[in-house]
């Protein structure tokens, strides 16, 4: 049994063609810059800035933002460079599967699950209760739950995944069409929350720009298993601000750069991978950036992060209650609908994607990879990504694994920042369109940094992926290792070479 059994650039790129299993290749680079933008300009640009600055960074929140922004690039330049070299679906799963083998690649397609899929589930809860303060914002009582047999139902959720499950069906042009619509309306809220925000920017609550740390209150137990899990394995007293508070605000603000990875996922239906995915990974992340950093700096001028703090669940909506502009509500409340409405819809669209791949591979049912002759699209396996995205968010408590999403991205950042080095040492004969400069340094550092990131997140966030990931392993040995097309050509070959062997034997005996 070679766990570490490697599948070639040429068989992925092969079986990206298999027919009834290939998509279609109808993406430009505006289509994947939009993408990226619309995935990751969702509501939590509205909300986890006001978190992080509250609770762990106060107004160096706009470090945090460009820590997570830098991470996000380092990495994101290590999938450009494997996209173009490998342009098929997957992402970081196919990058792992070439470079360090199947074991690993099952786990980091393991993790993009429990990212897109817990974040789709997440997102979806919450645009059902943000619809329902739209409609109370226009005299409409629209409670976001229904209760039916003592069981809460989140109507909203079932809702949106169900319109963009159909769409995503009926065509990935036809869906990015819809997104770009939906990404165009939001930028422009986001503009005008930015514009409108700095008229009330009063310098004097950008000091102390770096708040000096502070230990936290409440029950000891409780803050441990809050604790970054860096803080608990250097023995610090559960604390906020300081420096290391802008490093936990950091791997907290990441949640807002998780979109990026995606869009590599959609290699296989872009036009020129080689040109498109560069260019329009790189001009979504810039504006994305952009646009973080310049609503972090509007939130913590308007008001002090210290009133911030006071708020159970500060948001973009608290600071324009504090200074007065109630109105502001409104067009942060229809700009958070918007923009968890794309988000949404990019995240069905990775998860599909990445099961395909996996399935395609045989670690998951072959089943799932049939694509559909007239429309090219994975419709069986994106109607049951959909319903179980909808089953989740509509009738659980997801939202208590937020962290789990940025723990499940920052682990696929690390097995391809690695990657690059392993696919260089062992492929120098590729020659991708994109290649991360200075060598060996950059993949290093992203490896390291996003490393480092993941240690800021909480114990119990921790504990979590350790459960996630035992139960990967036991369905990989279970079924996927067995059913492994490498499994298959592993024994084919295998019996190629014990032929002979018997032959010699049988003529022996005669």
């Amino acid at each position: 049994m070679n766990l570490f059994r490697t599948k070639s650039i040429e068989q992925s790129i092969a079986d990206a063609d298999e027919p009834g299993r290939k998509l279609k290749r109808s993406l430009s680079t505006w289509d994947l810059m939009i993408m990226g933008v619309a995935v990751a300009v969702g509501a939590g640009i509205f909300s986890v800035g006001a978190k992080a600055a509250a609770n762990f960074a106060g107004p160096a929140v706009t470090i945090s933002f460009a820590v997570a922004a830098v991470t996000c690039a380092l990495a994101i330049m290590c999938y450009a460079e494997f996209a173009t070299a490998i342009p098929v679906a997957g992402s970081a799963y196919v990058f792992t599967y070439a470079t360090m083998g199947e074991v690993l690649a099952w786990t980091i397609g393991w993790n993009l699950i429990l990212e897109l899929f817990t974040a789709a589930a997440v997102i979806a809860k919450y645009w059902g209760i943000y619809l329902s303060k739209v409609f109370a914002l226009m005299g409409v009582d629209m409670p976001p739950a229904v209760n039916i047999g003592g069981v809460d139902l989140y109507w909203g959720a079932f809702l949106i995944v169900a319109i963009f499950t159909v769409l995503l069906v009926l065509g990935t042009k036809l869906s990015a069409r819809v997104g770009n619509i939906f990404t165009m309306i939001k930028i422009a809220v986001v503009l005008f929350v930015i514009i409108v925000g700095f008229t009330y920017v009063k310098f004097s609550n950008y000091t102390p720009f770096i708040p000096s740390s502070q230990p936290t209150g409440g029950n000891g137990g409780a803050d441990v298993m809050k604790q970054s899990l860096f803080g608990f394995l250097t023995g610090a007293v559960p604390a906020q601000y300081g420096t290391l508070g802008i490093f936990a605000g950091a791997a907290l603000v990441f949640f807002a750069f998780i979109g990026f990875d995606v869009v590599a996922t959609s290699a296989e239906e872009v036009k020129t991978p080689q040109k498109t995915l560069p260019r329009g990974i790189f001009g979504g992340l810039a504006l994305v950036t952009a646009l973080y950093i310049l609503v972090s700096l509007a939130l913590t001028g308007m008001v002090s992060y210290r009133q911030l703090a006071q708020a159970e669940n500060p948001t973009l909506t608290t600071a324009f209650e504090a200074v007065g502009n109630t109105d502001a509500a409104k067009v942060i409340a229809f700009g958070s609908l918007i923009g968890l409405t794309t988000v949404i819809m990019v995240l069905l669209m990775g998860l599909a994607r990445v099961v395909l791949a996996m399935s395609r591979d045989g670690l998951l049912p072959r089943a799932l990879s049939k694509t559909s002759d007239k429309r090219s699209t994975p419709v069986r396996l994106q109607i049951i990504c959909g319903a179980a995205v909808a089953i989740v968010a509509g009738l659980t408590n997801v939202d208590l694994l937020e962290e789990m999403i940025n723990i499940g991205t920052l682990s696929a950042f690390v097995m391809v920042s690695l990657g690059i080095l392993v696919l260089r040492k062992r492929r120098p004969d590729l020659k991708p369109a994109f290649r991360v400069p200075f060598g060996k340094v950059l993949p290093v550092v992203s490896a390291i940094l996003c490393l480092y990131l993941m240690t800021n997140l909480a114990v119990e966030t921790w504990i979590f992926f350790a459960i996630w990931l035992a139960i990967g392993l036991a369905i990989y040995f279970a079924y996927g290792q067995r059913h492994s097309r490498l499994n298959e050509k592993f024994a084919e070959a295998k019996s190629a070479v014990a032929a002979p062997d018997a032959d010699s034997e049988d003529l022996t005996k005669v």
